[in-house]
Protein backbone atom coordinates (compact mmCIF):
# COMPACT_ATOMS: atom_id res chain seq x y z
CA UNK A 1 0.00 0.00 0.00
CA UNK A 2 0.86 3.66 -0.23
CA UNK A 3 0.34 6.02 2.05
CA UNK A 4 0.02 10.22 2.10
CA UNK A 5 -1.16 13.12 3.67
CA UNK A 6 -2.13 15.06 1.35
CA UNK A 7 -1.90 19.06 1.30
CA UNK A 8 -4.03 20.53 -1.11
CA UNK A 9 -6.08 24.26 -2.06
CA UNK A 10 -9.60 24.52 -1.56
CA UNK A 11 -12.05 26.59 -3.27
CA UNK A 12 -14.88 25.39 -1.96
CA UNK A 13 -13.44 26.25 1.73
CA UNK A 14 -11.43 28.94 0.24
CA UNK A 15 -8.06 27.76 1.93
CA UNK A 16 -5.70 24.92 2.12
CA UNK A 17 -7.10 21.99 3.72
CA UNK A 18 -5.94 18.02 4.01
CA UNK A 19 -6.72 14.69 3.58
CA UNK A 20 -4.75 11.13 3.99
CA UNK A 21 -5.14 8.81 1.42
CA UNK A 22 -4.43 5.14 1.45
CA UNK A 23 -3.67 3.52 -2.01
CA UNK A 24 -3.28 -0.32 -3.73
CA UNK A 25 0.31 -1.11 -4.26
CA UNK A 26 1.73 -4.39 -5.48
CA UNK A 27 4.22 -5.28 -3.09
CA UNK A 28 5.52 -8.50 -3.72
CA UNK A 29 8.70 -8.24 -2.40
CA UNK A 30 7.55 -6.81 1.19
CA UNK A 31 7.48 -9.57 3.76
CA UNK A 32 3.89 -9.43 5.61
CA UNK A 33 2.60 -7.19 2.67
CA UNK A 34 -0.55 -8.46 2.03
CA UNK A 35 -1.37 -5.63 -0.83
CA UNK A 36 -4.06 -7.15 -3.20
CA UNK A 37 -4.12 -4.44 -5.71
CA UNK A 38 -6.73 -4.83 -8.10
CA UNK A 39 -6.40 -4.69 -12.54
CA UNK A 40 -7.71 -1.17 -13.86
CA UNK A 41 -8.52 1.74 -11.55
CA UNK A 42 -9.38 0.63 -7.94
CA UNK A 43 -12.32 1.03 -5.53
CA UNK A 44 -12.20 3.91 -2.93
CA UNK A 45 -14.01 4.56 0.48
CA UNK A 46 -14.45 7.89 1.66
CA UNK A 47 -13.81 7.05 5.51
CA UNK A 48 -14.83 10.00 7.60
CA UNK A 49 -13.73 11.20 10.96
CA UNK A 50 -15.60 12.29 14.40
CA UNK A 51 -15.90 15.38 15.79
CA UNK A 52 -12.92 15.73 17.86
CA UNK A 53 -10.73 13.88 15.41
CA UNK A 54 -8.92 14.83 11.87
CA UNK A 55 -7.87 13.23 9.00
CA UNK A 56 -5.41 11.27 10.52
CA UNK A 57 -7.26 9.80 13.18
CA UNK A 58 -8.32 6.47 11.39
CA UNK A 59 -4.64 6.11 10.57
CA UNK A 60 -3.34 6.66 13.88
CA UNK A 61 -6.21 4.88 15.75
CA UNK A 62 -6.21 1.75 14.17
CA UNK A 63 -4.96 -0.33 10.85
CA UNK A 64 -7.58 0.44 8.34
CA UNK A 65 -4.40 0.68 6.15
CA UNK A 66 -3.39 -3.13 7.25
CA UNK A 67 -7.22 -4.22 6.31
CA UNK A 68 -7.57 -2.64 3.08
CA UNK A 69 -4.39 -4.01 1.90
CA UNK A 70 -5.64 -6.99 1.09
CA UNK A 71 -8.57 -6.00 -1.13
CA UNK A 72 -7.37 -3.60 -3.31
CA UNK A 73 -8.86 -0.68 -2.20
CA UNK A 74 -8.20 3.16 -1.76
CA UNK A 75 -9.22 5.05 1.04
CA UNK A 76 -9.58 8.76 1.25
CA UNK A 77 -10.00 10.26 4.57
CA UNK A 78 -10.70 14.34 4.53
CA UNK A 79 -10.85 16.61 7.24
CA UNK A 80 -13.80 18.61 8.05
CA UNK A 81 -12.97 20.08 11.39
CA UNK A 82 -16.56 20.41 13.86
CA UNK A 83 -18.31 20.76 10.92
CA UNK A 84 -20.73 18.18 10.94
CA UNK A 85 -20.24 17.53 7.05
CA UNK A 86 -22.22 20.42 6.36
CA UNK A 87 -22.44 24.18 4.81
CA UNK A 88 -22.43 26.04 7.90
CA UNK A 89 -24.15 29.02 8.83
CA UNK A 90 -21.59 30.80 10.45
CA UNK A 91 -18.50 29.31 8.95
CA UNK A 92 -17.52 26.81 5.61
CA UNK A 93 -19.24 25.31 2.94
CA UNK A 94 -17.81 21.65 4.21
CA UNK A 95 -20.95 19.71 2.54
CA UNK A 96 -19.96 21.67 -0.63
CA UNK A 97 -16.38 20.10 0.14
CA UNK A 98 -17.19 16.73 0.69
CA UNK A 99 -19.44 15.91 -2.07
CA UNK A 100 -18.36 18.15 -5.05
CA UNK A 101 -14.79 19.01 -4.51
CA UNK A 102 -13.37 16.46 -2.95
CA UNK A 103 -14.36 13.48 -5.21
CA UNK A 104 -13.34 16.07 -8.53
CA UNK A 105 -10.07 16.65 -6.59
CA UNK A 106 -9.62 12.71 -6.14
CA UNK A 107 -9.97 11.97 -9.76
CA UNK A 108 -7.43 15.28 -10.47
CA UNK A 109 -4.80 13.30 -8.43
CA UNK A 110 -5.19 9.42 -8.13
CA UNK A 111 -6.24 7.27 -9.87
CA UNK A 112 -9.63 5.64 -8.59
CA UNK A 113 -12.69 4.41 -10.10
CA UNK A 114 -15.30 6.50 -10.68
CA UNK A 115 -17.87 4.37 -10.95
CA UNK A 116 -21.14 3.73 -8.49
CA UNK A 117 -19.95 0.24 -7.91
CA UNK A 118 -16.99 0.90 -6.75
CA UNK A 119 -17.59 4.06 -4.87
CA UNK A 120 -18.50 3.58 -0.55
CA UNK A 121 -18.75 5.72 1.76
CA UNK A 122 -18.44 5.40 5.68
CA UNK A 123 -17.71 6.95 8.58
CA UNK A 124 -17.65 7.02 12.87
CA UNK A 125 -19.83 9.46 14.94
CA UNK A 126 -20.03 12.79 13.35
CA UNK A 127 -18.12 10.94 10.29
CA UNK A 128 -21.13 8.52 10.63
CA UNK A 129 -23.64 11.22 9.88
CA UNK A 130 -21.93 12.72 7.30
CA UNK A 131 -21.69 9.22 5.73
CA UNK A 132 -25.21 8.30 5.92
CA UNK A 133 -26.38 11.99 4.79
CA UNK A 134 -24.05 11.96 1.71
CA UNK A 135 -25.39 8.61 0.52
CA UNK A 136 -29.53 9.10 1.51
CA UNK A 137 -29.18 12.79 -0.27
CA UNK A 138 -26.97 11.59 -3.67
CA UNK A 139 -27.99 7.66 -3.69
CA UNK A 140 -26.46 7.73 -7.34
CA UNK A 141 -23.26 8.37 -5.78
CA UNK A 142 -21.95 4.82 -3.64
CA UNK A 143 -23.00 1.12 -3.63
CA UNK A 144 -22.68 1.35 -0.06
CA UNK A 145 -22.68 3.24 3.34
CA UNK A 146 -21.57 2.52 6.69
CA UNK A 147 -22.17 4.27 10.40
CA UNK A 148 -20.60 3.27 12.93
CA UNK A 149 -21.81 5.05 16.48
CA UNK A 150 -23.82 7.41 14.14
CA UNK A 151 -24.68 10.90 15.53
CA UNK A 152 -27.80 9.80 13.51
CA UNK A 153 -30.34 12.50 15.07
CA UNK A 154 -29.25 15.52 15.44
CA UNK A 155 -32.27 17.56 15.32
CA UNK A 156 -33.08 16.02 18.65
CA UNK A 157 -28.88 16.18 19.77
CA UNK A 158 -29.30 20.32 18.83
CA UNK A 159 -32.35 20.74 21.03
CA UNK A 160 -30.43 18.78 24.07
CA UNK A 161 -28.29 21.60 24.81
CA UNK A 162 -27.09 18.61 28.14
CA UNK A 163 -25.66 16.76 25.74
CA UNK A 164 -21.66 16.38 24.76
CA UNK A 165 -21.54 18.61 22.08
CA UNK A 166 -21.18 22.81 22.85
CA UNK A 167 -24.28 24.49 21.97
CA UNK A 168 -21.78 26.72 20.13
CA UNK A 169 -20.94 24.15 17.61
CA UNK A 170 -24.79 23.43 16.79
CA UNK A 171 -25.19 27.18 16.39
CA UNK A 172 -22.37 28.08 13.91
CA UNK A 173 -23.24 24.72 12.23
CA UNK A 174 -26.89 25.66 11.54
CA UNK A 175 -27.56 29.12 13.40
CA UNK A 176 -31.29 29.61 14.02
CA UNK A 177 -32.47 27.07 11.13
CA UNK A 178 -34.24 24.40 12.00
CA UNK A 179 -32.95 20.96 11.46
CA UNK A 180 -35.58 18.67 12.05
CA UNK A 181 -37.32 17.87 8.64
CA UNK A 182 -34.65 19.43 6.67
CA UNK A 183 -32.29 18.03 4.23
CA UNK A 184 -29.18 17.72 7.71
CA UNK A 185 -31.64 15.49 9.54
CA UNK A 186 -30.64 12.00 8.57
CA UNK A 187 -33.59 10.33 10.49
CA UNK A 188 -36.10 12.66 7.68
CA UNK A 189 -33.81 11.97 4.61
CA UNK A 190 -34.39 8.22 5.61
CA UNK A 191 -37.58 8.48 5.97
CA UNK A 192 -38.47 9.54 2.43
CA UNK A 193 -35.63 7.33 0.94
CA UNK A 194 -36.39 6.40 -2.48
CA UNK A 195 -35.53 3.10 -4.27
CA UNK A 196 -31.98 3.95 -5.31
CA UNK A 197 -30.75 4.16 -1.85
CA UNK A 198 -27.46 2.03 -1.53
CA UNK A 199 -27.51 -0.59 0.89
CA UNK A 200 -26.79 0.72 4.47
CA UNK A 201 -24.82 -0.77 7.52
CA UNK A 202 -24.92 0.51 10.85
CA UNK A 203 -23.24 -0.68 14.16
CA UNK A 204 -23.43 1.10 17.53
CA UNK A 205 -22.26 -0.21 21.01
CA UNK A 206 -25.25 -0.77 23.56
CA UNK A 207 -23.64 1.00 26.06
CA UNK A 208 -22.97 4.18 23.43
CA UNK A 209 -24.34 7.65 24.50
CA UNK A 210 -25.83 7.64 20.89
CA UNK A 211 -27.35 4.39 21.06
CA UNK A 212 -30.81 5.74 21.02
CA UNK A 213 -30.16 7.65 18.24
CA UNK A 214 -29.08 4.93 16.35
CA UNK A 215 -32.29 3.08 17.33
CA UNK A 216 -34.44 5.78 15.70
CA UNK A 217 -33.37 5.84 12.43
CA UNK A 218 -33.64 2.04 12.03
CA UNK A 219 -36.81 2.43 13.22
CA UNK A 220 -37.38 5.31 10.41
CA UNK A 221 -34.86 3.00 7.60
CA UNK A 222 -37.35 -0.26 8.10
CA UNK A 223 -40.61 1.97 8.01
CA UNK A 224 -39.25 3.12 4.56
CA UNK A 225 -38.40 -0.39 3.72
CA UNK A 226 -34.91 0.80 3.08
CA UNK A 227 -32.49 -1.78 3.00
CA UNK A 228 -29.97 -1.70 6.17
CA UNK A 229 -28.06 -4.47 8.34
CA UNK A 230 -27.85 -3.81 11.87
CA UNK A 231 -24.97 -4.58 14.40
CA UNK A 232 -25.92 -3.55 17.52
CA UNK A 233 -23.63 -5.48 20.17
CA UNK A 234 -21.66 -4.45 23.81
CA UNK A 235 -19.55 -1.86 22.95
CA UNK A 236 -19.01 2.22 24.12
CA UNK A 237 -17.89 5.17 21.95
CA UNK A 238 -14.41 4.46 21.82
CA UNK A 239 -11.60 3.45 19.12
CA UNK A 240 -11.63 -0.55 20.22
CA UNK A 241 -14.88 -0.68 18.76
CA UNK A 242 -14.35 0.91 16.06
CA UNK A 243 -11.56 -0.61 15.26
CA UNK A 244 -13.27 -4.09 15.29
CA UNK A 245 -16.35 -2.92 13.58
CA UNK A 246 -14.64 -1.30 10.43
CA UNK A 247 -13.29 -4.62 9.63
CA UNK A 248 -16.51 -5.77 9.84
CA UNK A 249 -17.78 -2.81 7.19
CA UNK A 250 -14.81 -3.95 4.95
CA UNK A 251 -16.26 -7.74 4.76
CA UNK A 252 -19.48 -6.46 4.36
CA UNK A 253 -18.37 -3.73 1.22
CA UNK A 254 -20.30 -5.26 -1.82
CA UNK A 255 -16.65 -5.19 -3.92
CA UNK A 256 -17.22 -6.33 -7.81
CA UNK A 257 -13.64 -7.74 -7.17
CA UNK A 258 -12.55 -9.18 -4.23
CA UNK A 259 -8.85 -10.53 -4.34
CA UNK A 260 -8.77 -14.51 -3.33
CA UNK A 261 -7.41 -14.66 0.67
CA UNK A 262 -4.08 -16.67 0.67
Amino acid sequence: MALMRCDFDSDALGLSTSMTVILPQRAPSQLGDSGGAVDGDPPVLYLLHGLTDDDTAWLRHTSIERYAAPLGLAVVMPQVGRSFYTDEAHGNRYWTFLTEELPQVCQSLFRLSDRREDTFVAGLSMGGYGAMKWALRRPERFAAAASLSGALNVAHRRDHPDRPVDPAVWHTIWGDAPVAGADDDTVALVGRAGADTPPLYLACGTEDFLYEDNLRFVEAARERGVPVTVEFSPGDHDWPYWDAKIQDVLTWLPLRTRPPTA
